[in-house]
């Protein structure tokens, strides 16, 4: 049995992480409101931007004459995928979930024959991935400095990667992150940037009935095609690696703040149950030294 001082102490302690992790929700939870206001008003854009592509795509006479970054190399041998994960840790699975979902696609596509090479992005996920698959990251960027995310942090990223399809170094490229769906869930998501997933005809349906309604109008696009997509798709390279990048800020502080609030109410659990144990181991000591007076007392 643990004496006085012991239980005075841890009580102390856990105490002292109780008010450590309550501040870190209630941080979690006043960035948690600009992140997701940031995170929900890039999709539309996002979405508009790949449906845009998509819709020049189709108007081209032959995808063969389309840029490369449409239409990749032809191959599927090397595969870049992109990591998205935290700079910082105390959030949860939301790290975790990420690295175990790229080395299960890792494993699988090596079982397949295939290359895989890693592009990290966040602190954390580097650093995991570095333990068992380290000879495969071949680029890591921080944003540990970076307070407030903004396009021209997804940019040099987007250039990167473009400039290293363009070298050979690989031939499909997939960025895996977190959604952000609501406080209490977060999706691991995958989606292909090089060479640019075209939708079929029913999802291009699809979306144009989701789409607003302009009437029936008919696109003519100037400059020729080739040469919009020559723009376009760099461009759109950039704008969902910054939706990424944004959609797992706006996760990070979620499960954060979600985690933290699990810690602050098992520390509460722990300090009533140490306060508990110590009120009887004291009660228990009294009740001791009282018996010991009484019976010296009669010894008398």
């Amino acid at each position: 049995m643990a004496n006085l001082k012991e239980l005075k102490n841890r009580i102390t302690s856990v105490t002292s992480t109780q008010k450590i992790t309550k501040a870190m929700q209630m941080v979690a939870a006043a960035k948690l409101r600009r992140a997701q206001e940031a995170a929900e008003q890039s999709r539309p854009y996002a979405d508009r931007m790949e449906r845009m592509i998509a819709s020049v795509a189709s108007n081209l006479p032959s995808l063969d004459t389309a840029p490369p970054l449409v239409v990749g190399s032809g191959k599927d041998d090397v595969h870049m995928l992109v990591v998205v994960t935290a700079e910082r840790g105390l959030c949860g699975a939301f790290n975790s979930s990420i690295v175990r979902t790229v080395r299960q696609k890792a494993k699988e596509l090596q079982e397949a024959g295939k290359t895989v090479k890693l592009f990290c992005v966040g602190r954390k996920g580097e650093e995991s991935l570095r333990r068992d698959m380290g000879d495969k990251i071949v680029e890591y960027v921080t944003l540990r400095e970076v307070k407030n995310l903004s396009f021209a942090n997804a940019r040099p990223i987007a250039e990167k990667l473009s400039q290293m399809f363009n070298d050979g170094e690989f031939d499909v490229c997939t960025v895996y992150y977190n959604a952000f769906k609501s406080v209490i869930s977060q999706v691991v998501t995958a989606q292909q940037l090089i060479p640019v997933k075209l939708p079929d005809a029913d999802e291009t349906a699809a979306a144009e009935e989701d789409a607003p309604d302009l009437g029936g109008a008919i696109y003519d696009y100037e400059p020729e095609e080739n040469d919009l997509l020559g723009v376009l798709v760099p461009r759109n390279m950039s704008v969902q690696i910054y939706r990424s990048l944004l959609e797992s800020g706006a996760a990070e502080h979620a499960a954060r703040m979600t985690s933290m609030d699990n810690a602050t109410r098992n520390a509460g659990d722990m300090i009533d149950g140490l306060t508990l144990t110590y009120n009887r181991t004291r009660q228990a000591i009294i009740t001791k030294e009282l018996i010991e007076i009484v019976s010296g007392a009669e010894a008398l």
